[in-house]
């Protein structure tokens, strides 16, 4: 039986179960036989009998080189197949991993078809990002979402197997879109196992792994005795011990001897290296040799096979007839078990042959095999091959890989980009293009998330301008990289200060804004006060007084530095989504509106850069996006929603890794935890959060995570802990943070609870300046019940009176349910009964549907204190039954958006709205979509 090739199968008793409902067969049933490798071939089992029964799963095999991390996926095509499910497979390629899309575009390309059942734009970003038509520039998830849907699709006709080889090699565009995919098969019959090698890059959280190890002795003997049975036994003793339980070795060192040593001659160092070295250079050594012995054509035309890496028949036709070798020359190759040659192409026995090839060729050998490459190929392959062949400077090449990175921009593939510009810089004759594309090349790295490499490259773009430095517009943008990049390190202050520093290089006052914009934003997260005032400083020599009314950059900037200076009055005579506002600068806008207490602009305004982003495909912004979103609606006490915005933030955070923003929803998250007194949850979330701060020096995820444990407190009725937890926060870092706004409120009420209104009597009068300020029905109903809560009794009942009309005027759920209770428990103090039963009932109602469960117990509480039996209180909100990701699908579906609409948005396929929708309707008591308005309505 051989090690990784058919053979005739002692089937198990789960095999005959199989066998005997499985359609006939006219041939045998043939598959993998492998030594040692039962528990792996359960595991693939299990994984397998899951699709057939409907349900996804994924694996990621991972192991050493020839380790046989490829033969389990053969296994597991083999099984699939015999079992009735479409298989599809790929994979990476070392040389192939700075092309963007390579990978997936194996992939797909034989279901392209089916696409057309796709949305338009997903079917546009996929056909753009492998090359096949005309793209928008979508960002690299969108066509993870398109992968995903083409695969349930392909599906929902039979149960899809994907398997992914090498996937170390995984170009970065089609590691994530296979992995976005993959994190989001929640009902479908669709199963991605990942080959992967032990200690690569290639490390996805979120999915099994199963460790393949080397093979036991008895499994060793097995399978060296099945290829060199015939050698005396002290002879397989030593490759034993020399392949160490590498399969691939165990197969391939017997064939490295010569006659006298298969004899019985095999001396200690018959393989000429170290017991130390690794087994994979030995095996690599007899691949060598093995090329090295072949005819000089053969040798010729298999390098050029090695160097296009996709092994196209067609392509290494011409590149032969190029180098002067025919196809027939290759024969040996094939004879001698190096490559498989026939109509999907060229394949190599294992990548270590691919390795070996080049190794065994002079210099003169690989730049005519690339040169006849470059002229075979018409892609973005043929500007790679040029740049292998240039020595030295070459301005053309520089061109064309320019030329090519501006169509990996097109396809989103940000990595791609970098390193094309990348590698025209090295060929780049001046200094001043050289340092340009560098700077290019970095941009990219940082789009792209490759924080090292982009560092590396503003190194590299610094160098190359020489002792006269970059002009002032690469020295802008390298500037922006650097900041950014100290930022995501958790340098906020460093990357403040590298922006302010930097914008006399900016050309228009617009560019400036944004320099100073984001400065002051880097500065604020850091509570780098000194930066935040000369920052504002600035803001003012470019954006005088007097000048109103202004344009949105300019008013949004200016009033941002106000905030962070203690201001309070904003301007409000412009259109907060101005078209000029930078995409930098538009979190910035969602500040403005806060701070005016406008929170259903806020929600409106977030709700839209969210949209615009998920239509443009800017998919990278969208975390950003839900953070501004989940602050808006938990302003404005629409909690169930602000959850469903911050759990969809947190799973697109992790997948984009953006631990800066995953740190601030998390701490955003906790709060709303706190609130539903969910200590569990509380807990984990505020330590993210916490962890956060402490890791990035990001300062809101702090500010929340410490806010969260003030709610947690005065839902419980800790008021004393309030106060100690805000006390201990404003002396701190936090102090300036603008979330202390709203606090206030809960530190007055803590105060006045424990007995100790003085700790907040100046707080009353700021709470009072800011909110008269606004002149926002929400923020002066707040205003009126302080007052009533730190007045005099005579004057107690007017001020919650007036709060409570204005709370009327602009329903904000949770404060108007706070006011009920505070009212009702002074209505009760001033023993009118039946007046407080009538407003703590009301508070019970809305905490309830809230999910708010310690202050409808608080409120409930208070109706036993007023002789009110509260034996068994109402079901609260069917809503808070829901996951967020089922109240997510809930809301877009009550706004008429079908499956796929909704899918498109929540980035799920539309078997998975479905099935959240199926979840979803006996939980809140309805048989259809048409029901679901009512229920929503008042969320």
């Amino acid at each position: 039986m051989q090690y990784g090739s058919h053979c005739q199968l002692t089937v198990t008793a789960y095999d005959v179960d199989r066998a005997r409902t499985a359609p006939e067969r006219s041939d045998s049933l043939e598959w993998h036989m492998l030594y040692g490798r039962r528990a792996e071939q359960t595991a693939i089992d299990q994984t397998l009998r899951d699709v057939l029964d409907g349900r996804p799963g994924t694996l990621v095999l991972r192991g050493e080189p020839g380790i046989g991390k490829s033969a389990l996926l053969d296994y597991a095509a083999e099984r699939a197949e015999y079992d009735g499910a479409q298989v599809l497979r790929t994979t990476g390629v070392e040389s192939e991993a700075e092309l963007p899309f390579a990978a997936l575009h194996a992939l797909l390309r034989p279901i392209m078809a089916h696409a057309e059942a796709l949305p338009p734009q997903q079917v546009e970003a996929l056909r753009g990002a492998l090359g096949v038509g005309v793209s928008a520039g979508g960002d690299r998830f969108l066509v993870g979402l398109a992968t995903l849907n083409l695969l349930v699709e392909l599906a929902s006709r039979r149960p899809l197997v994907c398997l992914v080889d090498d996937a170390q090699w995984l170009d970065g565009e089609s590691a994530d879109a296979l992995l976005f995919a993959a994190r989001r098969l929640y009902a479908e019959p669709v199963a991605v196992l990942f080959a992967a090698r032990s200690g690569s890059a290639f490390t996805p959280p979120g999915l099994d792994e199963l460790p393949v190890a080397r093979l036991d002795r008895a499994a060793a003997e097995g399978l060296l005795a099945e290829h060199s049975g015939t050698l005396p036994p002290a002879v397989r003793a030593q490759l034993a011990a020399e392949a160490q339980g590498n399969p691939l070795a165990l197969i391939e060192l017997p064939r490295m001897l010569s006659a006298d040593q298969r004899s019985g001659s095999l001396a200690p160092l018959a393989f000429s290296m170290s017991a130390a070295e690794p087994v994979t250079n030995r095996v690599l050594a007899g691949f060598s040799e093995r090329i090295a012995a072949l005819p000089e054509g053969a040798r010729l035309w298999l390098l050029a096979a090695a160097l296009d890496d996709r092994g196209d028949l067609d392509v290494l036709v011409q590149a032969g007839e190029r180098l002067g070798v025919a196809l027939a020359e290759a024969a040996p190759a094939e004879h001698a078990g190096l490559v498989r040659i026939g109509g999907d192409g060229v394949v190599f026995r294992h990548p270590l042959v691919r390795a070996a090839v080049p190794l065994t060729c002079d210099i003169s050998a690989r730049l005519a095999a690339h040169r006849a490459l470059a002229e075979a190929v018409d892609d973005d392959r043929r500007a790679w091959h040029l740049s292998a062949v240039a020595l030295g400077a070459d301005e053309q090449v520089a061109t064309e890989l320019e030329r090519l990175a501006q169509r990996a921009r097109q396809r989103g593939g940000q990595a791609a980009v970098s390193a094309a510009y990348a590698r025209a810089a090295e060929l780049s004759p001046g200094p001043a293009d050289a340092a340009r594309r560098y700077t290019a090349a970095a941009l990219s790295a940082a789009e792209a998330g490759l924080r090292d490499r982009a560092a590396e490259l503003v190194g590299r773009a610094t160098g190359a301008a020489g002792p006269a430095g970059p002009d002032d517009t690469v020295a802008a943008d390298l500037a922006r990289v650097r900041a950014r990049l100290a930022f995501e390190s958790g340098k906020p202050l460093e990357a403040a200060r590298i922006l302010l520093s930097h914008i006399k290089m900016s050309k228009t006052d617009l560019e400036r804004l944004s320099f100073l914009g984001l400065a002051a934003y880097y500065a604020w997260t850091s509570a780098a006060h000194p930066e935040q005032a000369e920052t504002a400083r600035r803001i003012e020599a470019l954006t005088p007084r007097g000048a109103e009314p202004m344009e949105a950059p300019e008013a949004i900037v200016r009033d941002f530095c106000s905030i962070l200076g203690g201001g309070t009055r904003v301007t409000t005579s412009f259109p907060a989504s101005s078209q000029r506002t930078p995409a930098d600068l538009r979190p910035l806008v969602g500040m403005h509106l806060l701070v005016q207490a406008d929170f259903d602009a806020m929600e409106r305004e977030a709700e839209a850069l969210v949209g615009e982003c998920r239509t443009e495909g800017r998919l990278g912004r969208i975390p950003e996006a839900l953070t501004t979103l989940a602050i808006a609606r938990l302003a404005g006490g629409r909690h169930p929603a602000a959850r469903a915005a911050t759990a969809e933030g947190l799973d697109l955070a992790a997948d984009m890794d953006q631990p800066v923003w995953r740190g601030y929803l998390a701490g955003i998250h906790a709060w709303l935890a706190a609130v539903a007194g969910d200590e569990e949850s509380h807990a984990a979330l505020s330590a993210e959060a916490m962890r956060s701060a402490d890791d990035l020096a990001w300062m809101p995820s702090r500010c929340w995570a410490e806010y969260a444990g003030a709610m947690l407190d005065l839902g419980a009725g800790r008021y004393a802990g309030v106060l100690d937890r805000i006390d201990r926060a404003v002396a701190g870092p936090c102090r300036h943070a603008f979330v202390w706004r709203f606090a206030w409120p809960d530190y007055i009420e803590s105060a006045v609870k424990t007995g100790e209104p003085e700790r907040a009597s100046s707080l009353v009068d700021r709470y009072a300046t800011w909110a008269k300020s606004t002149g926002k029905s929400g923020a002066l109903a707040v205003l009126h019940r302080v007052r009533a809560l730190t007045g005099d009794d005579e004057r107690a009942e007017a001020e919650f009176a007036r709060a409570l009309e204005l709370h009327l005027l602009h329903e904000q759920p949770f404060d108007l349910a706070r006011t009920r209770l505070a009212y009702g428990e002074w209505l009760r103090r001033e023993r009118r009964r039946a007046e407080a039963r009538q407003q703590l009932e009301a508070a019970v109602e809305a905490f309830d549907r809230l999910g708010a469960a310690p202050w409808a117990a608080r409120a409930a509480g208070e109706l036993r204190a007023a002789g009110v039996a509260v034996p068994g209180r109402a079901a609260g909100d069917p809503l808070a039954s829901l996951t967020a990701q089922e109240l997510a699908v809930v809301r877009l579906a009550v706004t008429g958006a079908t499956n796929r609409d909704i899918g498109a948005q929540l980035f799920l396929s539309p078997r998975t709205v479905a099935h959240h929708l199926y979840k979803a309707f006996p939980k809140l008591g309805v048989a259809s979509r048409a029901e679901l308005g009512a229920l929503v309505a008042g969320e």
